[in-house]
């Protein structure tokens, strides 16, 4: 593993000191060095993004933002068996996804994270499968390693929805075009082995490895300057103050779409059908 800017030792078996961020427990943050841990703490609902959620990890990046001493962010998911599973369906009927006055949420956007454009490198440790809105988390960091039990994929057009949090327009840009419209329109999975084979992460690890080797990345970006990674991330991902101006018309073009999509027949069958757990039945309107 590479050693980072603690003389012999590594990030990972550094001690690790809890930040108290808000989220109700849904969220866990813990720095370890000059990296923040942010777990989404919700494995009995496949850590499905709740209002919690939203918050907390919202208010773990703004902290990982605002503290010099942090140069580099992991999120991952508790357990072992999910990432995120995108959206809590129970949560979302209930309005808790909406900003509610929040105007930290708007600006976070999903998961308080795909909008959320931070200076610090992020990475995504992918313990399992992400599906939806797990993907979109992963199209919206910096760095990615994957589980080889991990999947991805966006699924939302087999529930009469659609990737609201970027990953309509993200995945086409972030694997080759006819690749990821097969994936979008189908809805099929892409494995983690085949994702790495399309850059959509950077590699691939057993998963009892997979947060040494997130850690170990992390060392990799801890041996340069902080202030010339952040610059340097800045001007690759085009931020300014916080925003990428480049995104602004994809977003208002899903809002648009979405709001249109969001109030048909079929959105409220797909949403029906998958509580009834039967197939759905279009009907195109």
């Amino acid at each position: 593993m590479t050693i980072s800017t603690t003389e012999h030792t590594t990030t990972i078996d550094l001690p690790a000191t809890v930040v108290e961020i808000g989220g109700e427990g849904a969220v866990l943050a813990e720095q370890r060095g000059h990296v923040l841990l942010v777990t989404i703490n919700r494995p009995e609902a496949r850590n499905a993004v709740n209002r919690s959620v939203m918050v907390g990890v919202g208010e773990a990046l703004d902290f990982a933002e605002e503290q010099s001493d942090v140069w580099a962010v992991i999120i991952t998911g508790a357990g072992d068996k999910a990432f995120c599973a995108g959206a809590d369906l129970k949560a979302a009927a209930a309005g808790e996804l909406t900003d509610a006055g929040d105007e930290r949420l708007r600006r976070w956007g999903f998961a308080g994270y795909v909008t959320h454009h931070i200076s610090k490198p992020t990475i995504a440790a992918v313990n399992g499968f992400a599906l939806g809105g797990g993907t979109e988390i992963t199209l919206a960091s910096d760095l990615a390693i994957a589980a080889d039990t991990a999947n991805f994929g966006l699924p939302e057009v087999k529930r009469g929805i659609f990737a609201g949090a970027g990953g309509a327009f993200r995945l086409p840009r972030a694997i080759p075009d006819k690749i990821a419209m097969e994936a979008v329109l189908t809805g099929r999975p892409i494995s983690a082995q085949r994702a790495y084979e399309l850059g959509l992460v950077n590699r691939v690890v057993p998963r009892d490895d997979l947060l040494e080797a997130a850690f170990a990345l992390a060392d990799e970006i801890l041996q340069n300057a902080p202030l010339a990674v952040q610059v340097s991330k800045r001007i690759a991902k085009g931020i300014t103050d916080g925003a990428v101006p480049a995104e602004a018309g994809d977003w208002e073009r899903t809002g648009r779409e979405g709001a249109v999509l969001m109030a048909s027949a079929d959105a409220r069958e797909g949403m029906l059908a998958f509580a009834e757990k039967r197939a759905p039945k279009w009907q195109g309107k």
